[in-house]
């Protein structure tokens, strides 16, 4: 058995995996951490999951680190120095990586004779082109701080890009893709045979979409204007961005469930949350398309992506004539495929299972 632990910025997913009976096994969620209602933070909530398995039965633990920078592009066994390159990559992922620090240093504590495996978000973004992952800023200012698009939610894209491919029949290798994966946070990745060629999230996570408490994509100047005219230094500028944009700081509500009801309600903040959410998701849909050439599939994923069927219609409206087409019966029913019979361009909807294909990866590494 494999326990992974994937410790986001405000829960704690994990799930203890036996890879001959992918039924079998543990599975939790704790969520809202840090807020109201919920556990005060990630240890508190680590606490919980790991007091509750059977430490004996776990072989190795597969953890989820969002940022690996340009140390890690591939899993690795964890020791004193890996998490240390761990620490040091925190500026850059301030919302997630301490939480995976945090599962690190509390699983080996209760685990300590098994190996322990870091599987990077970063990752599968590796083989973005030098054109697409590089800023235009100083070159020698880049270099010294390693200042470039790095891209997330990479284990997740390379898992559902594999699912999308086999619900289309059709070999990876194939197929250009856009893949959303829409939840607290969220991020476009355009995919040519199973490769990440291009993706919404550069240096940090902060990039791109709109997403639960994150702005996505701002002018640069925000940061130096705030701190001109509104006298915030750039900690306080920061936590704006981090903790206190995107949905939450459009309509005082950070999950898009809650939105929805809002909106449904006559709340004006509410809808134009959920516009300016879904009109990102439609500019980058038509950026990516002109980076593929050629679109064959949008597949949709993750927590919003995969149960808010407004989101997916309303992201997707006036781009008919590229031959993107959402089914409102289908799309309502949250079928697999969404798209009308023989569109061009096939809309999907794929449930993520970054826990499993972390399994996978860390069996392959240390068993």
């Amino acid at each position: 058995m494999i326990l992974v632990l994937n410790s986001g910025s405000s829960s704690v997913k994990f799930r203890v995996v036996d890879l001959a009976d992918p039924a079998a096994g543990e599975r939790g969620l704790i969520e809202k951490i840090g807020e109201p209602g919920g556990v005060p933070d990630h240890a508190a909530a680590l606490e919980q999951v790991l007091d509750g398995l059977d430490a004996a039965a776990i072989e190795a633990v597969g953890h989820r680190i969002v940022h690996g920078g340009s140390r890690f592009h591939a899993p690795v066994v964890v020791d004193d120095a890996v998490l240390d390159t761990v620490r040091e990559l925190v500026p850059l992922a301030p919302l997630h990586n301490p939480g995976g620090i945090t599962g690190i240093e509390a699983a080996r504590a209760k685990l300590p004779a098994v190996p322990h495996v870091a599987v990077f978000d970063t990752a599968f973004h590796a083989t973005i082109p030098p054109a697409a992952a590089t800023y235009a800023i100083d070159r020698e200012l880049a270099a010294r701080y390693d200042i470039r698009r790095f891209g997330f939610h990479g284990t997740s894209c390379a898992y559902v890009s594999a699912r999308a491919a086999d619900l289309l029949g059709r070999p990876l290798e194939d197929l250009n893709l856009v893949v959303l994966h829409l939840g607290n946070g969220a991020s476009a990745t355009a995919v040519r045979g199973g490769r990440s060629v291009d993706t919404s999230m550069g240096l940090t996570p902060l990039e791109g979409l709109v997403m639960g408490t994150r702005s996505g994509d701002l002018d640069p100047a925000v940061p130096a204007y705030l701190h001109r005219v509104a006298g915030m230094d750039f900690a306080a500028v920061d936590d704006t961005l981090q903790r206190h944009a995107g949905l939450l700081g459009l309509a005082g509500v950070n999950d898009m469930r809650t939105v929805l009801e809002h909106r449904a309600s006559g709340d004006e903040a509410a809808a134009l949350a959920f516009d300016v959410y879904c009109h990102r998701i439609r500019k980058y849909v038509g950026a990516f398309h002109a980076v593929l050439g050629r679109l064959d599939a949008i597949v949709f994923t993750a927590g919003v992506g995969e149960h808010a069927p407004a989101v997916r219609a309303a992201s997707l409206s006036g781009l008919e004539s590229w031959g993107i087409t959402v089914d409102a019966a289908r799309n309502e029913a949250n079928e697999r495929i969404i798209s009308p019979d023989g569109a061009r361009v096939a809309v999907c909807v794929v449930p993520t299972d970054e826990e499993h294909a972390i399994a996978e990866q860390t069996a392959a590494l240390v068993l």
